[in-house]
């Protein structure tokens, strides 16, 4: 388990390559701290490369809605449960993925989701 707060470090939206990343929100359901690449667990999140104009939309906000919910001052909790097929690590946030699955910007995984409906 790792307890972090952004109250001294602002997370902010990832520049693109070959930028360093190191505090910073990729996309809804990705983030960078300390340099580590990290997945948010159990969730899914729409693409910023989706297959039509709503998903890239979604994606957008969700990515933003993550570097909100991040930014929030209070303490978070990360808990590893371990690495997915393209080596980032796996984590659970204190109800941050619920959070955005209850706002329609992310859906439960592996129950994918159709965004561009």
């Amino acid at each position: 388990m790792l307890l972090f707060t952004a109250l001294a470090i602002s997370i902010s939206v990832c520049e693109p390559p070959p930028a360093r990343r190191w505090h910073c929100v990729h996309d809804g359901d990705t983030l960078w701290w300390q340099g580590e690449k990290i997945r948010i667990a159990d969730i899914d999140a729409p693409e910023l490369k989706g297959r039509c104009k709503k998903e890239t939309r979604l994606a957008i906000r969700a990515r933003d809605r993550l570097v909100v919910l991040l930014n929030s001052g209070r303490p978070v909790e990360l808990h590893r449960t371990g690495v997915d097929r393209y080596g980032r690590t796996l984590a659970r946030f204190d109800g941050i993925g619920e959070q955005l699955i209850r706002e329609g910007l992310a859906s439960r995984w592996p129950q994918r989701r159709n965004w561009c409906r």
